[in-house]
């Protein structure tokens, strides 16, 4: 049960360049990326820098904001047997887009010891960086986790320009969207923020931690592949090491986004990361989308099982067209 804990008052000053840096990654999603920034920009304060770890995003839509960005490009620290130019180019094949590991990258490139990561498809509300902030300050020892709500629509490209005013904007974009009602919420009669027991819940859509702790756990581990359990591996990993984990009250807000229900997209991922999860912690994560995969006769699985799953049969393209949402709140 989540246990009630009170922030200290906000010290930093409105408008004010905050000793903070957040993290992003992404590719082929730079409509999210440019509203992200565009919220960025216009918070109650601004981070000190933002790092991208990002190939195609425009550099000169990224100087438009007025932001310290960062771009690292994805494939920085691999080895190329072609040489550096050519890394992109012959490493694309073999490592495709690799999120835990794009967030260490983040991480390692980070001048300053707060962090702050956040999914492309993130807007922050007017005044999240510097709650989160504040938190982490009084908090540098905790894992700490911002409050989604999801956007029932994609934003028209007018809205987005919107973003510059934030704080205008933020009531709009609470009434344009809701709670997740399969995840535990904070409400408004709760405290600012919450300890909580309930490890699984974490969620890397955002989160702010210390650079130091982030170390201490060892970042994301990078040998899930693909899609899925890397962020609950993190906050095992910060549950093994008894360091608190909070939910926090300030909002981000989720863009809307084609997703597969159930994910029959990522399935050997899926299946592969699941089986080193549970070689590593000895419980299944993911179990909703494994009993759907079940159900349909994918893999041999059942919750109480101690052996590795096996897929059975793939999808069949029919099956995949149908679980296909070009545009849902909950991805």
């Amino acid at each position: 049960m989540p246990t009630s804990v009170n922030a200290s008052p906000s010290i930093l000053a409105p408008s004010s360049v905050a000793a903070v840096s957040v993290i992003t990654t992404c590719y082929g999603r730079n409509r999210h990326l440019y509203n992200l920034l565009a919220s960025l920009a216009a918070g109650s304060v601004r981070p000190a820098e933002v790092i991208i770890v990002n190939d195609d995003a425009q550099q000169s839509r990224l100087d438009s904001f007025g932001l310290n960005i960062i771009q690292v490009p994805t494939t920085i620290g691999y080895q190329s047997e072609q040489g550096a130019k050519d890394a992109a180019d012959s490493l694309a094949p073999k490592i495709g887009f690799d999120i835990g590991r794009n967030r260490n990258v983040g991480a390692n490139s980070a001048s300053f010891e707060s962090l702050i990561f956040l999914d492309v498809d993130c807007i922050v509300a007017y005044d999240s960086i510097e709650g989160l902030l504040t938190k982490l300050n009084d908090y540098p020892h905790a894992l700490l986790m911002a409050q989604p709500r999801y956007l029932t629509r994609p934003l028209t490209e007018e809205e987005g320009r919107q973003l510059a005013d934030a704080q205008a904007m933020s009531p709009k974009l609470d009434d344009l969207s809701v709670l997740n009602p399969y995840r535990y919420n904070l409400s408004e009669q709760d405290p600012v923020m919450k300890r909580t027991q309930d490890y699984g819940a974490f969620w890397s859509l955002s989160f702010a931690i210390t650079k130091t702790l982030f170390k201490k756990l060892g970042g994301f581990d990078t040998h899930y592949i693909g899609y899925g359990a890397e962020d609950t591996d993190f906050a095992f990993m910060a549950r093994a090491l008894n360091v608190d984990f909070y939910l926090s009250a300030d909002v981000v807000y989720h863009q809307q986004h084609s997703v597969y229900r159930p994910p029959l997209n990522h399935l050997s991922s899926i299946v592969i990361n699941a089986n080193r999860f549970y070689d590593k912690w000895q419980h299944w994560p993911m179990s909703g989308w494994l009993a759907q995969f079940a159900d349909m006769g994918l893999i041999d699985w059942e919750a109480t099982q101690d052996t590795p799953i096996i897929i059975t049969r793939l999808p069949s393209a029919k099956e995949v067209a149908e679980a296909y949402y070009p545009n849902a709140p909950f991805g």
